[in-house]
């Protein structure tokens, strides 16, 4: 007897997801002073590895030099998309955050690692 076959439907229009992580390496380029000033404030979280973390929102490091910083954020996308899609997603939600601090920055490089792709090496017991 042979088991029925579930009829085509949405399950079938999904799309694999995998998770990314994703960090985007930038320069501050800061306007004026007042943004020095609002960079200088956020430094009590954004300073050390606390802030070097990847969370679905985001994070935000920088030290006191306030030239460069990371932006660390863990997200799901469509895989068939690829990680080009995952840097993209980044560096939207870097913008929004700046954004939302009244900050600038310059070019972004970006770092994206499929953890689903990933091959974990096991130590052998011997």
């Amino acid at each position: 007897m042979s088991s029925p076959t579930a009829p085509p439907g949405p399950q079938d229009e999904r799309h694999e997801q995998h998770t990314y992580r994703v960090t985007l390496r930038g320069v501050w380029a800061p306007v004026d002073e007042a943004e020095r000033e609002t960079l200088r404030a956020g430094l009590a979280e954004a300073d050390g590895l606390g802030a070097m973390r990847f969370t679905p929102g985001g994070s935000l490091a920088y030290d006191r030099t306030l030239k460069a910083f990371s932006f660390r954020i863990e997200l799901r996308s469509d895989a068939e998309d690829g990680e080009e899609m995952a840097a993209a997603l980044a560096e939207e939600r870097l913008e929004n955050v700046l954004r939302e601090r009244g900050l600038h920055c310059g070019e972004l490089r970006a770092a994206v690692t499929d953890l689903d792709t990933m091959k974990v090496n096991r130590k052998r017991r011997g």
